[in-house]
Order: structure tokens, then sequence, then C-alpha cells
């Protein structure tokens, strides 16, 4: 009996452990994401954790954004990112492919390859898409294509739709850098807001 005892006590202080642990958000992207120029804590990711905490949220945000990245890097770095557990992952990847005029079928099997790993290794994930334009030169049918895939793909994966990430930022000199591309301090904190807006729902 005593020792029935004792294991009940160990699992219950185990399951105490599992929910208190807190949930962690994992944001998967390129230089946007990476917080390109600028420090990382002044990358928007830091500014949703921040923003998190301050409301009480038990959060732990990791940034695994690397500047370059294509949806095809991705893939192939994924599996070493999944080591750890991902309760909410968000996903910013192809601008990279879409500036370099890559075939769409590719960057749109990529994203998939990518969700059907994180679901596979983590399957009560909740997947955040975040929605990338291009710029006009590449032709109306392909940045309209390119604009398509995220709704599409989150539609399929039943995951949430960031429509674009850089609402209210792009091509404003005021909020990005030197090269017009990457958000700027400024820039980064208007992009945690509306990464809030989407995510905060799926850590309470």
């Amino acid at each position: 009996m005593m020792v029935v005892n004792k294991v009940l006590i160990i699992a219950l202080a185990l399951l105490f452990q599992i929910g208190l642990a807190p949930k962690t958000i994992l944001f998967f992207g390129d230089s946007i994401t990476a917080g390109y120029g600028l420090s990382p804590e002044d990358a928007f990711p830091a500014h949703v954790e921040a923003a998190l905490l301050k409301k009480g949220a038990d959060v732990k945000v990791v940034n695994a954004g690397l500047s370059g990245e294509t949806t095809a890097g991705g893939l192939s770095r994924i599996d070493w990112i999944l080591r750890q557990p991902i309760d909410v992952f968000v996903l910013e990847l192809g601008a990279n492919d879409g500036l370099r005029g890559l075939p769409l079928d590719q960057t749109r099997t990529n994203l998939q390859a990518i969700i059907d790993k994180v679901k596979a290794k983590n399957p009560d994930v909740k997947i955040v898409l975040a929605g990338m334009m291009v710029p006009p030169n590449l032709g109306k049918e392909y940045t309209t294509e390119f604009k398509d895939i995220y709704p599409e793909l989150a539609r399929k994966n039943k995951a949430s739709l960031i429509p674009f990430l850089l609402e209210g930022v792009a091509g404003d000199g005021k909020l990005n850098i030197a090269d017009g591309i990457h958000p700027n301090v400024a820039g980064h904190k208007i992009v945690a807001q509306t990464v809030l807006r989407i995510v905060e729902p799926l850590v309470k």
C-alpha cells in the first residue's frame, strides 16, 4: 500500500510540474524573425515574449530566425529545431524564395513539409503562418500566387494566419533600417503587436 501511495505521489508531482511548465512559442523564420541589423532583444519575438509576460502569461519564446533562410533551408534544419517540445509554432518563411523568383510549387511544398514535421513531432502544437508578400516587379501572377500560398496552407492545416506580417511597416522608411526591407526597432514593435493579436489567444 505504501509503495502504491509513493507511486501516486510521484505521478501527481510530475503532472503538477507539467502543468507549471511555461508554454514554448517557437518563431521559425528568416532575417525578419532574426531581427537583421538589430540586437536579438530588439527583434519582434522578444517584444512578443515581453508583452505576454507582462500580461501574466507563462511563456518562453525561442527565436529560431536565420538571415537569408529559404523554405528549403528551413526544411533542412527543422529536425534539429524540433528536439525541444513546442506549444506554438510560428512559421515565417518564403520571402527569400519570392525575392529569388523560385518556383512557387517548391515554396508551397517546402512549407507543407515543415508543417508536417512539426505536427508529427508535436501532435498538439498550434501552428501560426506568417503571411508575406513580394515586390510587384516579379509580375502580377507571381505576386498574387505567392500571397495566396499562406491562406491556402492555413486553411489546409487548420492553422492560424497572420495575413501580412509587415502590415503597417513595409514601405515606410521611418520603420525600416537603411536597406528599406528590414524593420528597425520601431518597426519590430509594430510587428510584435500584429503577431500578438494572433498568438496571445493561443497561450491562454
